[in-house]
């Protein structure tokens, strides 16, 4: 699939979900094919600010699990993904207008605010799901495989987010954890 039709597929995803962005997610909304592997849902997605760098950031929840992507001009391409089974805990706080989320995920604070209140809330309540199922009840929800690691690698490599060297080092630490896997 190509990479306009992708994002023509999960503009489609968002649109189902009456999820509208704003036009400050526009560049974090086009690198999502580079991202989500060819499988991966979009369940809920949010925008906000870091409360740390104040960029305006998008939070995706997929079916697998949770992604942090933050695309700033002069600062590249920010993207930290989360399993749900390392979630452990999420939580919204509104204001007059706006709310906050914060997600505890190992010793991370992820802290985002300027989201809509109604969307928070939704999106903790969509999260919070997925961080209640046994994995081995869904398995689709587990961490993306190396197989899927690599898969994206190769798509950044494409797209000129990574360099050859980058792009080498990266696939041989994936290789020999699947070597390893298999041993």
């Amino acid at each position: 699939m190509s990479e306009r039709s992708r994002l023509d597929e999960i503009k489609d995803q968002l649109e189902k979900l009456d999820i509208n962005p704003t036009f400050f997610a526009r560049k974090e909304i086009r690198e999502l094919p580079e991202i989500l592997s060819a499988e991966e849902k979009i369940v809920y997605l949010v925008e906000g600010r870091n409360k740390i760098t104040t960029h305006h950031i998008i939070l995706v929840a997929t079916d697998r699990r949770l992604i942090f992507v933050d695309k700033e001009f002069m600062y590249g391409l920010k993207v930290e993904d989360f399993s749900y089974s390392k979630i452990s805990s999420i939580q919204y706080e509104t204001g007059i207008m706006l709310a906050s989320i914060d997600i505890q995920v190992s010793d991370n604070l992820v802290e985002i605010d300027g989201v809509g209140k109604y969307e928070a809330e939704l999106f903790c309540e969509k999260v919070r799901d997925f961080m209640s199922r046994p994995e081995e009840y869904f398995p689709e929800i587990s961490e993306p495989t190396v197989l899927d690691q690599l898969e994206q690698l190769g798509r950044l490599k494409e797209n000129g987010v990574l360099s050859e060297q980058e792009f080498s080092e990266q696939k041989k630490v994936l290789l020999e954890k699947l070597n390893k896997d298999k041993i």
